[in-house]
């Protein structure tokens, strides 16, 4: 089982930024690719951005040209930068790993198949 702990929520202001982390572990194959979702309250989870180890990114149109993901392969780490927050960036921010090898990772992404998810962290955007 693949282990993912991210970090770097936070409380800021509209128009603020925050640097999301998501560290790794426990791979017995390739990493492949991961991805970043979110949940606010009362609303179905939805993909925010993915990346492959390749460097091959996707990301939901609301969160174009405002955030930005990144990776440090050698250490199995992902990042996601939050620029230009608003209050419907409000959410819990999940981290998932672990695509399975009968998916590519643009199907993991669309349907969210990673085997392994972290515990979240909370984002807020207020004024």
């Amino acid at each position: 089982q693949v282990r993912v702990v991210e970090s770097g929520g936070g409380s800021v202001q509209i128009g603020g930024s925050l640097r999301l982390s998501c560290a790794t572990s426990g791979y017995t194959g390739s990493r492949k690719c991961m991805g970043w979702f979110r949940q606010a309250p009362g609303k179905e989870r939805e993909g925010v951005a993915a990346i492959s180890t390749g460097g091959v990114t996707y990301y939901a149109d609301s969160v174009k040209g405002r955030f930005t993901i990144s990776q440090d392969n050698a250490k199995n780490t992902v990042f996601l930068q939050l620029d230009s927050l608003t209050p419907e960036d409000t959410a819990m921010y999940y981290c998932a790993a672990d695509c399975p090898p009968a998916y590519t990772c643009s199907i993991c992404y669309a349907r969210a198949t990673y085997k392994s998810w972290g515990q979240g962290t909370q984002v807020t955007a207020s004024s």
